[in-house]
């Protein structure tokens, strides 16, 4: 059974995917929040598995709440939802600990699938966004000094899987570009993601376009 939190101002907004997750037997909605100050009271109360995170809220946003319900250490994970498909949006709610991004005109099919994903631990991003996403990254100023440490800690094998990871290969395709076991694949993205502090593969893409390690073809 998932758990979900529903965050968005608009009262219509929230019944329709409410209405959504009855429909579905694995989907529980624990709670409805009507601004960020709120979403982030009632993950802590509630601990959803899922937070379905709108933007544009009155008082605090989406990306600050989602900023730090991240940041509290509980399990519940963030999935933002939004109408507005600027860059800035879904880059700031990315680097801010979202496990996905996603535009509110997608197919209940997708939202449903996205949900699920994020619960299981998996990252999404909607397909029209992530050309965007890139492109919006590289246009940023170069990596800080701390990102630059975080990247001398990775081995130099550790490197070519971020490397590979960041061009959208799957762990069985990096195994057999780098001619490993896929086991051995994913113990190093593993120790990638804790070396550099990623939750889960978007984080450490976003974290490799950002020290330059894949620019966009």
């Amino acid at each position: 059974m998932t758990t979900v939190l529903i965050v968005d101002d608009q009262a219509l907004q929230r019944l329709g995917f409410s209405m959504l997750m009855e429909q579905h037997p694995d989907l529980t909605v624990l709670g409805e929040a009507t601004h960020g100050a709120e979403a982030v009271r009632m993950t802590a109360e509630l601990h959803p598995d899922v937070v379905l995170m709108d933007v544009r809220m009155p008082g605090m946003d989406g990306i600050e709440a989602t900023r730090r319900i991240v940041t509290s250490g509980g399990r519940s994970r963030v999935l933002v939802m939004t109408t507005f498909d600027l860059d800035e949006y879904a880059y700031d709610a990315l680097r801010a600990g979202a496990s996905g991004f996603l535009l509110k005109d997608a197919l209940p099919e997708e939202l449903v699938a996205g949900i699920r994903a994020v619960a299981a631990g998996d990252a999404v991003i909607s397909p029209g966004l992530t050309r965007k996403l890139i492109d919006f990254t590289t246009r940023l100023p170069g990596h800080t000094p701390e990102q630059a440490r975080l990247l001398e800690a990775l081995t130099e094998r550790e490197i070519e899987v971020l490397t590979a990871v960041a061009t959208g290969c799957s762990n069985a395709e990096v195994a057999e570009h780098l001619h490993l076991a896929e086991t051995t694949v994913k113990s190093h993205v593993n120790r990638i993601l804790a070396k550099i502090g990623a939750r889960d593969r978007v984080q450490a893409v976003i974290f490799a376009y950002d020290v330059g390690l894949v620019r966009p073809a």
